[in-house]
């Protein structure tokens, strides 16, 4: 088997999560997201936060929503188009608090800086630097 991309990641969230799903993935990070207007029509039980052409998240609202634990799960890496520098003014500017920071973490694009934030459900996300400071 020859895997060439991972297509897409399913995060269940609380029910009542949405709005802050939004306010986070797309206010805060600026990520597009699609398929809103289906899940809220009952049309599919999931809504996608775009992060590139070819890849999704998918955000699952819930009433069987249980917290991220450090035994359950780490964290969602993201590869984005800036400099360490950049990502933090952008995450000051949209009021995201970083928990941590790392100087070159190996990921499947090398090394690079990275910047920790946690979504409103507890989910650990890393904001790869696409280039070295």
């Amino acid at each position: 088997m020859d895997a060439t991309a991972i297509d897409h990641v399913n995060l269940r969230i609380p029910e009542d999560g949405v709005t802050d799903a939004l306010d986070f993935y797309r206010d805060a990070l600026g990520f597009e997201i699609e398929g809103l207007a289906r899940y809220r029509a009952d049309e599919k039980p999931f809504f996608d936060v775009r992060l590139t052409p070819a890849h999704v998240v998918h955000l699952w609202p819930t009433p069987e929503f249980d917290e991220p634990t450090a035994t359950n799960y780490d964290h969602l890496a993201v590869l984005v188009d800036a400099d360490v520098e950049q990502i933090h003014d952008e995450l000051t500017d949209a009021g995201v608090a970083v928990e941590s920071e790392l100087d070159a973490p190996l990921g499947a694009t090398g090394e690079a800086p990275a910047v920790y934030v946690r979504d409103p459900f507890g989910y650990r996300v890393e904001l790869k630097a696409a280039t070295a400071d």
